[in-house]
């Protein structure tokens, strides 16, 4: 008789499952945060060169026009939005490092770096953010937070919220 393979959180299958992911989670945590960094020492963040860097998308990228627009849209409003940019990269990665509402976040993640990489489109090489556009989408599939993250205890505090 073929036994069947069941993966939970209390078979050893499932508990490197669960490793893994709590492994890809602390990586792209730890990338969000050195890509604050890196950007805040560039000076990437600030008006005038964020709004350069999003024109230059525009004017050198491929994005569909529709995509273009909304980018110029951004790029005239870089007072606000290079700070906005800013803050979410490194809120996604610190709570990516501290295993909190990993789910929701790293579904926020996946689109944004879905935006960028449309963004990017010509300029980039595609699998830049490909990769770590699809360890977000992993992550937001999975439990990731429950490994090594604070998740792990508001999922016993909550267990009946489905974001954990």
């Amino acid at each position: 008789m073929k036994k069947e393979f069941a993966v939970d959180d209390n078979d050893a299958v499932g508990s490197r499952a669960v490793t893994a992911l709590a492994l890809l989670r602390l990586t792209l945590g730890a990338m969000f945060v050195w890509v604050f960094f890196e950007n805040l020492g560039k000076g990437l963040y600030s008006p005038d060169s964020y709004a350069g860097l999003v024109n230059s998308y525009v004017e050198r990228g491929c994005a569909p026009g529709f995509w273009k627009g909304v980018m110029s849209v951004v790029a005239n409003n870089a007072a606000v939005m290079g700070p906005v940019q800013a803050v979410t990269e490194i809120t996604f990665g610190v709570c990516l490092l501290l295993g909190l509402f990993t789910r929701p976040v790293a579904l926020g993640a996946f689109a944004f770096l879905a935006s960028l990489w449309v963004s990017e489109w010509c300029t980039a090489w595609i699998w830049e953010l490909l990769v770590p556009m699809a360890v977000a989408l992993s992550l937001a599939l999975g439990a990731a937070g429950r490994r090594w993250g604070v998740d792990a205890a508001l999922a016993k505090r909550f267990p009946n919220l489905p974001i954990w």
